[in-house]
């Protein structure tokens, strides 16, 4: 697969899937037994694991969008670099909803298998700067 047409099947499950919560194209997209691999080690099996991620990061920021800020393509792998924002509405690692908008960053590693489909993933988060941008009553909310 061409390197733009990897990105752009990459860029439509950030646009159509989490954005748009549109899993109408999940199965054109990813592959059913598609492993996502989440910080700490562990590894996540299957189309299932995507929709319970998106609906817990839902529950927490309802209005949560991401950007697509940079890609790089090479062989069957897409790198990401996104922008994510929110308003800090359900529980989250412990604290309770502040109504805070936040900014945080994502990296997306996605690899394509012969169909085109996504059939592996890693997913890297700045999750201490997040947890700060949450519970700090006073300061920047959004990432520096």
């Amino acid at each position: 697969m061409a390197a733009d047409e990897l990105k752009t099947r990459a860029r439509r499950v950030v646009e159509e899937i989490l954005n748009q919560g549109d899993f109408a194209v999940a199965n054109e997209l990813i592959s059913p037994d598609c492993l996502h691999h989440v910080p700490g080690g562990q590894s996540v099996p299957g189309l299932a694991a995507l929709r319970n991620w998106l609906a817990l990061t839902l529950s927490i920021f309802p209005d949560f969008h991401a950007i697509v800020e940079d890609e790089i393509a090479e062989g069957d792998r897409v790198v990401q670099r996104l922008t994510c924002y929110g308003t800090h509405q359900g529980l989250f690692s412990g604290i309770q909803p502040t109504g805070r908008q936040v900014e945080f960053q994502l990296i997306e590693i996605s690899r394509a298998g012969p169909d085109g489909r996504i059939t592996e993933h890693w997913s890297s988060s700045d999750l201490p700067s997040l947890l700060r941008r949450i519970s700090s009553p006073t300061g920047p909310l959004a990432a520096t």
